[in-house]
């Protein structure tokens, strides 16, 4: 099927890119046919965000956004950021939170339906949208440039053969094609190796941030309040923090981020934010309330300085497959929107200029001209700071954000790979986790239950191994097995088995509870995991996350 732009993902970045080319082809009195493909069931299926958001890249791609009806209803009314120990908080004064906390003409949002709005727009302006189909698969001309992607088989069976549901794949062929396929993108990994996209960038860092929403009682409904939390549960060496929005119809998200370079290897970031919620000043929100939606997913941390060249030939990465989340403002909705514009920008030249398959270099010049680089350059030493442990961390945030207000004459770097940080099971003391109440606290199971994640048990597992004797004989000799814990939905387990008469350990992957969030790429510290897409349609299915 060819096209002259084809987009891998229906979040923020892909849909702003596909809207952006039509309103321009529109504009030129021309024809751009644009295809958008999903991996998810609908699109926002797989949308999942705290969030909060800055409008000034919504406001940009579509000024009537308001009038269209646009799902942004909520304004932030009040900024808190807590300090927490294990019984207290101390709120930090407005008057000294640094301006990356601040708020104040923001939205609490539903990102996943604001998707769902996006996409709608996008249809209307003749955008083809296919959700369901996964891509899995770049396609490449005899000189190496991208030239698209094919979309995987549907109904192969978990032994590799054709079932009688079997349908093949389709190759989406395109003068370009951007990729938005968000934090950890499986297509974006494979060309940032063969495009080396990554030479001479920092390596890029991640958090795991995982969400439930909430209905709560009336009398504890503040809408348009944010809340954002560092310290407890999390030590003072371990990034982290906590976020708590106030949406409308008396609901609450609330969410938890770990970053993953932290080093003990028994930390296990879900029963973190288990144990968050039993604060007395959090719990104080939920008490009453009930939780109705689950949800994780990797978000990139890493800044300016990790982000990867962005374009090769054939294509460009947009959104968070590059890596534009502002950590400091934990928000990277805009940014995503605006890095989508800035690529379709490029592309629709490039098209109209008969051109295709080269570099859109047009793209990252537009962007170290645009207000995300000045925003990004702002805050690119806030998780390099950070990372040094909450307390020095803290001071030297104030001193970069307060008093140099971003414009410090130093540029941190990050020293490793996530992947790398783990010490050994015999130089850390084991955390030990109450027991979920199931009222304020849960298990991973019943949690992954109100994700609604379904994959179809006859497929292929999409969580690959490299070498299947690594997690024993690497992965459980030294870290007692660390995937046990860092991932948020139960999908890997040490088992013992009988073999040759010996009870024998092997991991078992429950893939079919796999929620996407990527963290198992990312965090395997021998890197023996990879990710690969499943059937389309699969994983979960987010309502108003």
């Amino acid at each position: 099927m060819p096209y002259d732009l084809v987009i891998v993902g229906a979040g923020p970045a892909g849909l702003a890119a596909a809207i952006r080319a039509k309103q321009l082809a529109a504009a030129g009195g021309r024809e751009l046919s644009v295809c958008v493909l999903e991996k998810g069931s609908e699109v926002g299926a797989h949308i999942l965000s705290g969030a909060v958001m800055d409008p000034r890249a919504i406001d940009e791609l579509l000024p009537e956004w308001k009038a269209l009806g646009a799902p942004l209803h909520v304004p932030v009314s009040e900024d808190r950021f807590l300090f927490l120990t294990a019984n207290r908080h101390y709120r930090v004064p407005d008057a000294l939170l640094p301006g990356c906390f601040r708020n104040h003409g923001n939205y609490v949002i539903s990102l996943a339906n604001l998707c769902r709005w996006l996409a709608t727009h996008a249809e209307s302006l003749g955008v083809e949208i296919f959700p369901g189909f996964a891509a899995t698969e770049v396609l490449h001309d005899a000189q190496g440039a991208v030239r698209g992607v094919a979309t995987g088989d549907m109904g192969v069976g978990r032994d590799g053969r054709r079932t009688d549901a079997f349908q093949p794949g389709i190759e989406l062929h395109a003068a370009y094609t951007l990729f938005a396929e968000g934090c950890r993108g499986h297509l974006g990994r494979q060309l940032e190796a063969r495009f080396e996209l990554r030479a001479g960038r920092d390596p890029q860092t991640y958090g795991i941030g995982l969400k439930e929403l909430w209905q709560i009682p009336a009398e504890r409904h503040v809408p348009g309040l944010v809340v954002h939390s560092a310290g407890w549960p999390l030590d003072r060496d371990t990034y982290g923090g906590s976020f708590l929005y106030h949406l409308d119809q008396q609901q609450v998200a609330v969410g938890f981020v770990v970053g993953l370079g932290y080093r003990n290897p028994y930390l296990n970031p879900f029963e973190e934010f288990q144990r968050y919620k039993t604060h007395p000043s959090i719990r104080a929100f939920l008490e009453g309330g009930k939780r109705i939606a689950y949800g994780a997913r990797a978000i990139t941390a890493g800044g300016l300085q990790a982000l990867p060249r962005l374009t090769f030939p054939g294509g460009a990465l947009v959104g968070c497959d590059a890596g534009f989340l502002n950590a400091s403002r934990i928000k990277g909705s805009h940014a995503a929107i605006k890095s989508g514009m800035l690529a379709a920008e490029a592309a629709v030249e490039a098209i109209g200029a008969g051109r295709a398959h080269d570099e859109l270099v047009a793209y990252p010049a537009a962007f170290e001209r645009s207000w995300l680089r000045d925003e990004l350059h702002r805050a690119r030493n806030f998780k390099p700071a950070l990372a040094k442990g909450l307390l020095t961390g803290t001071m030297l945030v104030g001193l970069d954000q307060i008093v140099f207000r971003g414009k410090a004459p130093w540029t941190m770097h990050h020293a490793h790979a996530d992947h790398e940080t783990l010490l050994d099971k015999r130089d850390v003391t084991p955390i030990v986790y109450p027991k979920p109440d199931g009222v304020l606290s849960f298990d991973r199971l019943s949690s992954v239950f109100v994700s609604n994640t379904n994959h179809s048990e006859d497929q292929p597992v999409h969580l690959t191994l490299k070498d299947a004797s690594v997690p024993v004989a690497i992965n459980l000799e030294r870290y007692d097995a660390p995937e046990q814990r860092y991932c948020p939905a139960g999908v890997y387990e040490i088992v013992q088995e009988r073999v040759d008469g010996l009870e024998t350990p092997r991991l078992q992957i429950n893939a079919q509870n796999c929620v996407h969030c990527k963290t198992c790429d990312i965090k395997d510290p021998t890197q023996n995991i990879v990710w690969v897409a499943p059937e389309g349609g699969g994983g979960p299915n987010y309502p108003n996350m």
